[in-house]
């Protein structure tokens, strides 16, 4: 009864948090469009962003007993790029990785299925934020539609191409789709505590952001209780997140190279994916 009652407070923080945050942001999108207006307006619109953020933090500590483990590395700017990278369990990473890297770098954003532009509030908050939204087609849906083959990659390289030129910090979740041990089964995982990354994407991303990027930034995101949903987040059955940041740089040869035309330029990148993918799983197995 009480969790009950504590997430409930807490669901309804956080739903008036969005709204209150939403409005200013919702006005200053209008203003984007009109010229000379268009930088200060983004500007506003990412500080209503991470106060809407700090909004949350705030609303999980006033009504949790959740205890914060985060270790990022010395040397965060707000002016330069990062490309972000993280494991993932469950909707909780967003609002971990949220928590720990707001207003430390530049205003986080993250690829999002394009079915998430129609939540309420936040679709278009997203939109006007300049969040990446991809179109991901089925094996047996491009069997059937061929001509859709490619879409993704070029509504990826439209997204990328938005963001060019200014402080930006992109999050891809490189398993694609959130852990569990059906799935870990299912996709004959090497990692005892991952799915195989999904190279392509981020493959795109570095070959045309890359020289943009100062370094990448590796996440670990660990529940020593397990994962669980935003509700238990928000009940606080959830009582700790750990939250481990690597600065890693991106070798020179990883920059220049067509990953879809190029076999070899493919298997290197894949090589180095999976080679940071086993420290990531070393690293669960030492906090498990």
């Amino acid at each position: 009864m009480i969790a009950s009652i504590r997430g409930s407070i807490s669901f309804l923080f956080v739903i008036a948090n969005t709204i209150f945050w939403c409005m200013p942001l919702y006005f200053f999108a209008l203003l984007k469009w009109i010229p000379g207006f268009g930088e200060t307006a983004s500007k506003v619109m990412i500080w209503a962003g991470e106060n809407w953020i700090s909004g949350n933090s705030i609303a999980v500590q006033l009504f949790t007993n959740l205890q914060w483990d985060v270790q990022l590395p010395a040397g965060l700017r707000r002016d330069v790029s990062y490309l972000v990278i993280a494991n993932h369990r469950s909707w909780v990473d967003i609002v971990a990785v949220q928590h720990a890297l707001n207003r430390k770098i530049p205003f986080l954003r993250f690829f999002l299925k394009n079915e998430l532009r129609y939540v309420p509030l936040l679709g278009i908050a997203w939109k006007a934020l300049d969040f990446p939204f991809m179109k991901r087609y089925s094996k047996d849906y491009l069997a059937k539609h061929p001509e859709k083959r490619g879409e993704d990659l070029a509504e990826t390289k439209r997204a990328c191409d938005k963001l060019k030129g200014k402080p930006i910090s992109i999050l891809n979740f490189l398993e694609g789709t959130r852990f569990t041990e059906a799935k870990h089964a299912k996709s004959k995982s090497p990692f005892r505590y991952l799915l195989p990354p999904k190279t392509g994407g981020i493959a795109f991303v570095i070959e045309a952001m890359g020289e943009q990027f100062d370094s990448i930034l590796d996440i670990t995101v660990h529940y020593p209780g397990g994962a669980g949903s935003l509700w238990d987040l928000f009940s606080g059955r959830i009582q700790k997140i750990s939250v481990h940041v690597d600065r890693i740089a991106i070798p020179q040869d990883m920059l220049r190279g067509n990953y879809f035309g190029d076999e070899t330029f493919r298997q290197n990148m894949q090589a180095w994916i999976h080679e940071m993918w086993l420290r990531k799983d070393q690293r669960l197995a030492s906090l498990t």
